[in-house]
């Protein structure tokens, strides 16, 4: 016991140290100069929605309200059974286009098919796409396009500011973005000599010479977690960035556990590759990191238990971050190793939905096995 406390303790002191700083909650993107350049690039704004009639209004009026001089919208309407074309269409604003996505090709994702669609329509060196259920401060843009320009990159994404307001959200939306960052600590997608790539794509900001080099949407069509693939291939041969931003929030509200379970459930088995291998080492990697050392701290004796105590106090001290940057009490922390098993169990039900033939649903679509 007191080997197993101290290789829990050496863990979390490399996860904390060395594992890209992984905990942090920089860099966030920074509001534009107040003096842009004097000729800035036209971006696209592509919009995919798919029965969004709640939240599609607020959404682009606070795209229309960009600072930004030089842009469109095209929002492509998916499929839509609600009100969510026509309330875009009242806008009628010269720069908003709203657009039909043809019936969607098997093995494609609704959502990449809908983008795929409004960037051929697309004519600007930049394309930025986001999600109907995203809004934007006026300098949002500006910001986003400072950022690619000054720093050379071929692609910029950030993780938008999430909803932490039901008790649900504040007890596991920070955890999914502290368990994100574990995956793809932001330090490591950000150094190009690394080959950890992620984005989120809720906000992507990419070069449409870079979307060319790779083939377009259409090389990853069938990528159900589309963002870390997209990252990937523009990694390869190009510059990334990926940030926290405080310009934009998440509109997308989870007021039940359920919910949220769902959420995770959608894609959790597909990160593994549909591997049973991957969900085992998986499940023993979560027990270890986050069960065993409160586990040792409480029931074991000695040195064990001071081992464990050590580790447990590292592992709790690395995710005060994550609740800080959502106003939230660090005493959120004490719960760290319970939301973990929750998104284990989630983890292990995404794969069960999968061995009985559910396959992913999103959106009243359903998906069957595709590469990630």
């Amino acid at each position: 016991m007191t080997l197993l406390g101290l290789a829990l303790l050496l863990l979390w002191l490399y996860l904390a140290l060395g594992h890209g700083q992984f905990w942090r909650t920089e860099p966030v993107l920074a509001p534009a100069p107040s003096s842009p350049a004097p000729a800035l690039p036209e971006v696209s704004v592509i919009v995919p929605a798919r029965n969004e009639e709640a939240v599609i209004g607020t959404t682009l009026a606070s795209l229309l309200a960009q600072d930004y001089p030089a842009f469109r919208v095209i929002l492509v309407d998916d499929a839509s059974t609600d009100r969510t074309r026509a309330i875009a269409e009242g806008f009628a604003d010269p720069r908003l286009t709203v657009l039909t996505a043809p019936p969607k090709p098997p093995r494609w994702s609704g959502k990449l098919w809908a983008l795929a669609h409004g960037a051929a329509a697309a004519e600007t060196p930049l394309l930025y796409f986001t999600d109907a259920d995203i809004r934007h401060a006026p300098g949002h843009l500006a910001a986003l396009v400072a950022k690619l320009e000054t720093g050379h990159h071929d692609m910029v994404s950030e993780m938008v500011r999430l909803s932490c307001a039901s008790l649900a959200e504040r007890a596991l939306i920070p955890a999914f973005v502290y368990f994100f960052q574990l995956l793809y600590p932001f330090a490591w997608v950000n150094n190009p000599l690394r080959r950890s790539a992620a984005a989120a794509g809720g906000s992507v900001l990419i070069r449409r010479s870079a979307l060319d080099r790779i083939g377009g949407l259409a090389a990853l069509h069938d990528a159900l977690i589309d963002d870390v693939t997209l990252a990937g291939r523009v990694k390869r041969g190009g510059r990334i960035w990926l940030s926290h931003t405080d310009l934009a929030e998440s509109l997308r509200r989870y007021e039940g556990f359920g919910e949220i379970w769902r959420m995770i459930a959608r894609t959790a088995f597909v990160q593994l590759r549909y591997s049973a291998l991957l969900l085992l080492l998986t499940v023993l990697g979560m027990g270890l990191t986050f069960l065993a050392p409160p586990a040792l701290a409480l029931w074991g004796a000695g040195a064990p238990r001071l081992l464990g105590a050590a580790a447990s106090l590292i592992m709790l001290a690395t995710y005060v971050p994550s609740l800080r940057r959502y106003h939230l009490s660090p005493l959120w922390a004490l719960a760290l190793p319970l939301i973990a098993l929750f998104y284990t169990l989630a983890t292990v039900g995404s794969a069960l939905d999968h061995w009985r033939g559910r396959g992913v649903e999103w959106k009243a679509r359903h998906y069957q096995e595709s590469a990630a």
